[in-house]
């Protein structure tokens, strides 16, 4: 296979990284043969199985390597319930060893799940963004269509009242139910004594589901569905905003079913859909200063070797059903990198880009070590392990934390954001400054379309310079200035353009945009703040 990304900045945190997470992520691919047919996903490293959670946000690295990106949302299409229904994952392995050794085909969906139709779009749709394949994403839009219609109108997943998804009384987006000692394990079931709550992260993942439907069917010229989601997107996050902020954060719980948790302040609990919340588009840009402040003041107070918390403070030992899931460990404290790569991502385009360097700084060197990377680990830093968790499994090759990381270098960074398809549009965004560094050559590319985009980045005296790669693109600049400086003037290809200095949080940024047909000279000239 082509290498379609390349970073060089002599820094081999940054040079590194990629390599580190793609050979993580390659040894987390699964074939599946069904019904005669090759299905080609990738596993979470806790079971030998495709879920479409953990797939949708791995097809965030995945992306730019795999050939193969349709087949395994296509089998998730195919699955779906006539009430538009997808289930949570399938697989052709054992999974419960010794007990369980059929290696039958298993298809599974968690009931009280409530953020599985959201990852099947934005799973197809990351596929669309790299393949360009226009045919397949418009045979795939009804089944995108049905499964959102089914959490806006099934009563387990809509609340009516308030205009948000609802879900059992889970840890955030995780998949068993608190129950107050009435089910004698993990409770993945809704029944009579189910406890209702808002849970943001949903409603987060269902306003970017909305918005993608909203961009795709604008695309094809379908404005009156595009309009309806839109609206829809807006109306969700107007309600979340007011519903579960609780002026700091967003609360983890918002009871519908009153329960009493002794000890347990929903409030107080900063939990991982936090970061997420601010990179799907719902918090305004005050509300993301304020949690990334959050993070920065536990990551003082806590004891934990890095603030990337599960959830904090975690629940009561035990509390969920499991003896094992005591405070610090997996879903109940645990520090995980899908968080750290998500509040990364989230800090770099908030003002906070020095925190995101030093994000991605700490997770390679906690991976460079012995090369292994783990969904969690305790608050120690010791790793996650079978004994430890739920799970039947413990690889030490998570792709979910990892392609997080490596979202928040490319996309945050080293700054290229593909905001449509094939880098037809792309935001740019180098930040190579808040890491100290002065020359950087960035390439990123698909393999399943050939298709990159690529520039060089280089500072000499008071200039910052580009030379950008593209092909018929626009191209959004959005570039980092040293501190105390601002541009003065912007030049691509010798001519003079229109821009604005930008100011976000304490950090300045040079705006403006342009159209590549190919190749472009970039020259921004800067000089220090009167």
């Amino acid at each position: 296979m082509n290498q379609k990304i390349t970073i060089k900045t002599g820094h081999p945190e940054f040079d590194n990284l990629y390599p580190m997470v793609k050979s993580f992520l390659e040894k987390d691919a699964l074939d599946i043969v069904i019904d005669g047919k090759n299905i080609r996903g990738y596993r979470s490293p806790d079971a030998k199985s495709i879920w479409i959670r953990d797939y949708s946000d791995m097809l965030r690295g995945v992306k730019y390597f795999e050939n193969d990106l349709k087949s395994a949302i296509d089998h998730f299409a195919e699955t779906q319930a006539d009430n538009g229904r997808i289930f949570d994952y399938f697989t052709t392995f054992p999974e419960k060893l010794p007990s369980e050794r059929e290696n039958w085909t298993k298809y599974v969906r968690v009931p009280v799940e409530a953020d599985v139709e959201y990852r099947f779009v934005k799973a197809a749709f990351l596929a669309w963004q790299a393949t360009g394949d226009d045919e397949w994403i418009l045979k795939l839009l009804p089944k995108m269509e049905k499964a959102l219609q089914y959490i806006l109108n099934h009563p387990w997943r809509w609340d009516k009242k308030l205009g948000l998804v609802k879900r059992a009384y889970t840890i955030d987006t995780w998949d068993f139910a608190y129950t107050a000692g009435r089910h004698d394990w993990l409770q993945f079931q809704i029944n009579d004594d189910t406890f209702w709550g808002i849970m943001h992260g949903d409603n987060s993942g269902y306003y970017e589901a909305f918005r993608i439907m909203a961009l795709l069917y604008d695309y094809f010229v379908r404005s009156t569905e595009a309009e309806m989601w839109s609206k829809r997107a807006d109306d969700i996050k107007t309600a979340m905003n007011r519903i579960c902020w609780n002026g700091s954060f967003y609360t983890h719980f918002v009871k519908l079913t009153p329960v009493e948790i002794p000890g347990v302040d929903e409030a107080a609990q900063l939990s991982l859909s936090n970061p997420m919340n601010i990179n799907r588009g719902v918090a305004t840009s005050e509300m993301a200063v304020s949690i990334i402040e959050e993070y920065l003041k536990r990551g003082k107070e806590t004891d934990a070797f890095a603030e990337w918390f599960s959830i904090d403070p975690p629940f009561p030992d035990g509390i969920f059903g499991d003896d094992k899931l005591i405070g610090g460990a997996y879903i109940n404290g645990g520090i995980m990198p899908l968080v750290g790569g998500e509040l990364a991502k989230a800090a770099f385009d908030n003002g906070f880009e020095k925190y995101g360097v030093d994000i991605l700084r700490r997770y390679y060197k906690m991976i460079s070590e012995k090369g292994e990377t783990y969904l969690w680990y305790s608050p120690d830093g010791s790793a996650a392990s079978v004994e430890t968790s739920t799970s039947p499994e413990a690889e030490p090759t998570d792709g979910w934390g990892s392609s997080a990381m490596l979202y928040a270098l490319i996309e945050g960074l080293a700054g290229i954001e593909d905001k449509f398809k094939q880098f037809k549009k792309v935001k740019l965004s180098p930040r190579w400054y808040a890491a100290g560094i002065d020359r950087a050559e960035v390439r990123v590319g698909y393999e399943a379309s050939g298709v990159s985009f690529g520039y060089l980045y280089l500072v000499k005296d008071d200039c910052i310079l580009l030379e950008v790669e593209g092909n018929d693109c626009e191209v959004w600049f959005h570039t980092l200035t040293p501190d105390g400086f601002e541009a003065k003037g912007v030049e691509v290809d010798g001519k003079d353009v229109d821009f604005k200095n930008v100011k976000v949080g304490e950090s300045w940024y040079v705006d403006f945009n342009t159209i590549l047909k190919n190749d472009a000279q970039v020259r921004i000239e800067t000089s220090k703040k009167s």
